[in-house]
């Protein structure tokens, strides 16, 4: 543990907005109270880039762990521990469709987290389980059903932090969808066969969200938009993006990216149990899932989810969309952060944040993470 307050001596800083040699950062109480130019009195130097942390509001699993395999405190730390390797500072720990009382157990574990200001855990994402049968992707047909009451109690909480629920706009009603915004809950909709109007609709009543753009929703065709037209047409809605080269061909990263207002695409993961280990296989419900060339296929032939980790997300944004680093970095950290309403305390390093950092190195790998002022990962 290191003792607050100290200074902290960036030979290169990102602040995300601006460059800058040679700042120093005073922290105290996990939190950045003074930035300044002075390096003569400094009690640790940082060599490479100082970033803003990344914040990742799609998390399924890491480092061995499944959410819905063990929704435990020990879980959310497991796979916590295992993305910050990879300069993960905030997330959303998500829960793939489910039974009611896995949910509520999940909800259960993300409030005693949050409560015991475990690092990072800024809420929670449920993924489901109002899904469209036909684009399930890889969830599980059998816990796919309409939202009752049980589902409203663990959604009504406030003890869990901020709640992303992602939904089929086909299968809620914009009534619901309505009392979900209103209740403080970020609808995204996603893995979905609705028509465009049916998904303007549920924009209409509040959603702003989509959940893996392209991926599990109705395409744009010239005589149907689509849910994925609606994406696109909606300046106002953000969508999460996975740039792992197997969910989303790069050419349509980058007609998302130059159709949609700057701000309004972040990075997510959709990671799964593999990421920071040496795993090639893991039990998902009934099935198998395999690891083969970057890319987790479910034993029914489905893609599910991703072995991709927010350095890497970060790194082929730039490099493979050619998209500046900055606007790579800020996909990655303020963007996301603006999204989930806390773009004030996360995301930038400014006075008055937390003190959450990623340390690159010259190829973009993680040297470094620091969460609230602490040094969570050195390599």
């Amino acid at each position: 543990m290191i003792q607050q307050p100290y200074r902290l001596h960036a030979t290169r800083l990102f602040d995300g907005q601006n460059y800058f040699d040679h700042h120093v950062i005073t922290i105290a109480d996990g939190k950045i109270t003074a930035i300044d130019d002075d390096v003569s009195n400094v009690d640790m130097v940082c060599q490479g880039l100082l970033v803003p942390g990344f914040i990742d509001l799609q998390v399924n699993g890491g480092g061995g762990a499944l959410f819905n395999d063990s929704p435990s405190l020990d879980n959310i730390k497991t796979i916590m521990a295992a993305h910050s390797k990879f300069g993960t500072t905030a997330m959303l720990p998500t829960l793939i469709t489910d039974k009611v009382e896995v949910m509520a157990q999940a909800a259960d574990a993300i409030a005693l987290a949050i409560a015991e200001q475990v690092p990072g855990i800024r809420g929670v994402h449920f993924e489901g389980p109002h899904l469209s049968i036909a684009k399930k992707g890889a969830h599980s047909a059998e816990y796919i059903r309409e939202i009752a009451d049980a589902e409203w109690q663990v959604l009504s909480r406030k003890d869990i932090g901020q709640v992303i629920v992602t939904l089929a706009p086909e299968t809620v009603a914009a009534s619901d969808v309505k009392r979900m915004v209103d209740a403080g809950i970020k609808v995204c909709l996603g893995h979905t066969n609705a028509d465009f109007s049916t998904a303007q609709q549920a924009i209409d009543a509040g959603a702003d969200g989509f959940t893996h753009l392209y991926n599990a929703m109705s395409p744009i065709q010239g005589r149907e938009p689509g849910v994925t037209g609606c994406a696109l047409l909606n300046d106002n809605a953000s969508c999460g993006l996975i740039v792992d080269g197997h969910h989303v061909d790069y050419v349509s990263c980058q007609l998302a990216l130059k159709t949609k207002p700057a701000g309004s695409i972040f990075l997510v993961t959709d990671a799964m149990p593999p990421v920071g280990t040496n795993d090639n296989e893991f039990a998902f419900f009934d099935r198998t899932v395999h690891l083969e060339n970057g890319k987790l296929t479910s034993t029914t032939g489905e893609l599910a989810g991703s072995v991709l980790d927010m350095a890497t997300a970060v790194k082929n944004t730039h490099l493979g969309l050619k998209l500046p680093l900055d606007e790579a970095i800020r996909m990655a950290t303020s963007y996301p952060a603006n999204y989930i309403k806390q773009s004030d305390v996360i995301g930038k390093i400014d006075v008055g944040y937390a003190a959450d950092f990623v340390l690159l190195n010259d190829e973009f790998a993680v040297q470094e993470t620091w969460i609230g002022g602490q040094l969570v990962f050195n390599s």
